[in-house]
């Protein structure tokens, strides 16, 4: 396959690590990258390293508005927020008030496009697609989105994106991504699936400063919680809800996509599939492992259960970014071959 030129929209924990994974990936150079106030692009290929150097502890903003200056821990800087921020620290960056607008504008260039961007609100990211579909891009659009609602929000966009040559892979990243294809495959036993059980675990203590807009929309799969409410809360508001559950959150029965992908692909009904997991911000180490369970029906009337389990040494950023990046190359293949429109990751598996 021919070498693959990307863009990375987001660059805080997802948008980073994607940029360091991908220096480990044949075939895939990083073309641009962009946050909030600042966008670096060069079509010969960013310096990633210098990218990662410069912008460590360094993320323009959170998504809530807060311009806290640099807080420290044991004298080593830990986040600084505001226009001085992210992207712009790097001597590849420039500052910009339209980073998305001006990465389109460079899109004849690009193959595809990471959307490591805040799914706080249910309709960004398919807006943001939206616009690439409005400037005619052909390429790859892959993002990681949790929330099932969105599914529909991109499905009322397929036929623009069909019109403009966009392959949309939704979901490609741990969960809903790498085991929801995990389930599509574990399927194949079966002639009828009952249940598709999925359960995670993360401990992020290392990378709690990089990841803060996960745990908050984690957050939001919480009793009394919601996407709105989530996403008004204060960092402080947040630390009350960890100390609340002693670093330690579990969820259960979460809206997560991996229903209705797992419908899409005809594995199963979105009811029969259920989602849950443990966040542990106060250990690296994960809390429970991550596990998918597949019980069906065989052909010759045998009912069973298909497990699939994640190592407890892989990383949230390793089974995220890999998958991601691995969705990115699939669906170029399928981009290249003039296949278009909105693709779920348990699509890019086995037909069930």
């Amino acid at each position: 396959m021919d070498d693959i030129n990307f863009a990375v929209l987001g660059t805080g924990g997802i948008g980073r690590r994607t940029l360091e994974v991908s220096t480990d990936k044949d075939g895939l150079t990083p073309v641009a990258a962009c946050d909030r106030h600042g966008v670096a692009i060069d079509h010969d290929g960013l310096d990633a390293d210098e990218l990662l150097d410069a912008t460590e502890g360094n993320i323009a903003g959170d998504g809530t508005g807060d311009t806290d200056p640099a807080r420290t821990d044991g004298g080593a800087a830990v986040k600084q927020r505001g226009e001085d921020a992210g992207v712009v620290a790097s001597e590849q960056g420039e500052p910009t008030e339209t980073p998305i607008e001006d990465v389109i504008a460079e899109s004849d260039a690009i193959d595809a496009v990471v959307m490591a961007l805040p799914n706080l609100e249910h309709d960004f990211i398919p807006r943001i697609a939206e616009q690439f579909a409005d400037a005619d891009y052909e390429g790859v659009l892959v993002d990681v989105l949790k929330r099932s609602r969105v599914i529909g929000e991109l499905e009322d966009r397929e036929e623009s994106f069909r019109d403009s040559g966009i392959t949309f892979v939704c979901g490609a990243g741990a969960t809903p991504g790498v085991l929801t294809g995990a389930a599509a495959l574990a399927a194949q036993s079966f002639v009828e699936v009952e249940e598709v059980e999925i359960r995670w675990g993360v401990g992020l203590k290392s990378g709690y400063e990089d990841n803060r807009g996960t745990v908050r929309e984690d957050i939001a799969h919480l009793d009394d919680y919601d996407m709105e409410t989530a996403r008004e809360m204060s960092e402080d508001e947040i630390e009350a809800v960890v100390a609340e559950h002693d670093g330690v959150i579990e969820f259960e029965d979460m809206e997560h996509a991996d229903d209705v992908l797992l419908e899409r692909a005809g594995i199963c009904d979105a009811e029969d599939v259920t989602v849950g997991g443990v966040l542990d911000v106060r250990n690296d180490e994960k809390p429970t492992t991550t596990t998918v369970r597949v019980t069906g029906r065989t052909f010759d009337g045998e009912r069973g259960t298909n497990t699939f389990q994640l190592d407890d040494a892989t990383s949230m950023a390793a089974n995220v970014n890999g998958p991601a990046l691995g969705y990115l190359k699939s669906a170029v293949r399928r981009n290249r071959a003039g296949d278009y429109g909105v693709f779920g990751p348990a699509e890019l598996m086995p037909g069930f």
